[in-house]
């Protein structure tokens, strides 16, 4: 059955970075998701006037009836904007989900996941659904999460990633003082100690980055049928 539109009252907000925040909604009812689902919020003007846009859901499965949306703040962007310079705890939106098939993870089989900047908030969903569901095996011998960002004031969730052996953050610009690898660009050698044979790779990201990451990953001889993509951005 398609998903309804339905109230949601934003119960938090926290900021994950200086341009993009974390909102936490209540349902007006259970729906479960799928870790890499997303919501489409839409906003109404005075006039009847509608803009929607979708995020994908950051938070695992069984938060009953409570998600989580990052959103980046675009600065033309018409709903980004009023979620970030309008929008306040015990407001309401209108929201629809969950929705999508295809670029989902339900932890029964190993995987990779690879993000670029915003493409983190619907793998952040399953490295957190991997975390919860199992210690035997290990988290990152189930899961493990390359996220590329150009610094580290551009990383989502950072109390949750950094110094994690279930995670690696790449800087393509600007890297923390120490840190062991210097910035640049995704390479296969950041790929390669990652790669096993059984699992499934799941690549989010801009429409640029996925690009770079499939020819990455067909150089390094993963089947096609293995990996899943999810790109946004006017090129998408």
């Amino acid at each position: 059955m398609p998903a309804r539109w339905q109230h949601a009252t934003v119960v938090a907000v926290h900021d994950e970075t200086p341009r993009a925040r974390t909102l936490r909604l209540r349902l007006d009812g259970r729906t479960e998701h799928r870790a890499g689902q997303h919501y489409v919020v839409r906003l109404t003007a005075p006039d009847g006037y509608t803009a929607s846009r979708s995020y994908s859901v950051a938070s695992p499965p069984g938060g009953g009836d409570d998600i989580d949306l990052t959103v980046e703040r675009l600065d033309d962007g018409e709903v980004s904007t009023f979620l970030h310079d309008v929008l306040e705890v015990g407001d309401e939106l209108e929201v629809r989900g969950p929705i999508g098939g295809y670029f989902v993870w339900d932890a029964t089989t190993p995987a990779l996941l690879v993000g670029g900047g915003s493409g983190l908030a619907p793998l952040m969903a399953m490295l957190r659904l991997a975390r919860a569901r199992t210690t035997d095996p290990a988290p990152d011998e189930l899961v493990h999460l390359l996220v590329s960002v150009r610094s580290p004031d551009d990383l989502y969730y950072a109390d949750e990633l950094r110094d994690r052996a279930d995670a690696t953050v790449l800087h393509t610009r600007v890297a923390p003082p120490g840190w062991p690898r210097p910035p640049g660009r995704l390479t296969a050698d950041d790929v390669r100690p990652h790669l096993r044979p059984d699992q499934s790779v799941f690549v989010c990201g801009s429409a640029p980055f996925t690009n770079a990451v499939g020819d990455l990953l067909l150089a390094l001889g993963v089947a096609a049928e293995r990996v899943r993509f999810e790109r946004f951005g006017p090129s998408a």
